[in-house]
């Protein structure tokens, strides 16, 4: 997937700022069913989703369609329409990431949108509202929390890592006893996030993650100095026909490398 060519800054300030402004009403929008035990449907058996969700993706739906009427949508509440595999960019939406964390009244959820174009995120926004906290960044120009940079953590001789316990143990031995193991956290998107701002080192991602789990994430980690990568070492391409991912980790340094070990014991 060839890289995107940022060539106008002035327009992709104009992205991010439409994503914040939306990102935030969303976010209000949510917070008016947390913890007043909104309506909960499951879907594909055992994932939840609630009318918050539902609330906030028609909001974000409606607002950044009509703001870009000819982007594509896609949306883990809407159904996928092929005809957005035509446009030049696609707004990559999760209207509540870590939905059964917010049921459960936890604070570890946010709203997540990005735009992007050939396969990579132009820009992106995480509005966390019940810990008041913003995470944004466009392509070439830095990553950012509430409006202070962030940047990822040197690794240190105690690593900090969150995701499945499976492939945790799965950690070379030597590894094991440097390891700082976080407890659940039910967003993908704040994890990731969490790795950007130098609160968490590392993550391995099961199986299954969306485009619309990582699309806005994955360019704030990036930018941030971080990455975001698959099984073979490359990075996840958005907003394809494909959006459903493999094995993935995150991090930095050369820890990605010793992640890098155990996905490809888990593929073989």
């Amino acid at each position: 997937m060839p890289e995107t060519e940022i060539t106008d800054q002035a327009e992709l300030k104009a992205e991010l700022e439409l994503l914040r402004s939306a990102a935030t009403e969303a976010g209000r929008i949510a917070m008016g069913y947390f913890r007043q035990s909104p309506e909960v449907w499951f879907k594909g058996g055992n994932s939840p989703v609630s009318e918050a969700d539902y609330a906030a993706d028609s909001y974000l739906r409606d607002t950044l369609m009509a703001a870009r009427p000819g982007y594509g949508w896609l949306s883990e509440e809407t159904a996928d329409n092929p005809d957005r595999l035509g446009a030049r960019r696609t707004f990559v939406v999760d209207p509540i990431d870590g939905t059964r964390g917010f049921v459960e009244g936890r604070t570890a959820w946010c709203v997540s949108v990005a735009v992007v174009e050939n396969g990579r995120s132009l820009a992106g926004v995480l509005e966390c509202p019940a810990r008041e906290e913003t995470y944004w960044a466009v392509a070439g120009g830095g990553a950012f929390l509430n409006d202070a940079p962030i940047r990822v953590r040197e690794m240190g001789e105690r690593v900090r890592m969150a995701g499945p316990k499976p492939m945790i143990d799965r950690m070379p031995e030597e590894w094991q006893g440097r390891l700082d193991r976080e407890a659940y956290i039910p967003s993908l998107a704040y994890r990731l996030a969490m790795i950007a701002s130098g609160a968490l080192d590392a993550t391995f991602v099961k199986p299954n993650a969306h485009d619309w789990d990582i699309a806005a994430a994955e360019l704030i980690l990036a930018e941030a100095g971080g990455k975001l990568l698959d099984s073979h070492g490359g990075l996840p391409a958005f907003a394809g026909r494909e959006i459903v991912h493999g094995a993935l980790m995150a991090g930095s340094g050369a820890l990605l490398d010793v992640m890098a070990g155990v996905l490809a014991g888990q593929d073989g």
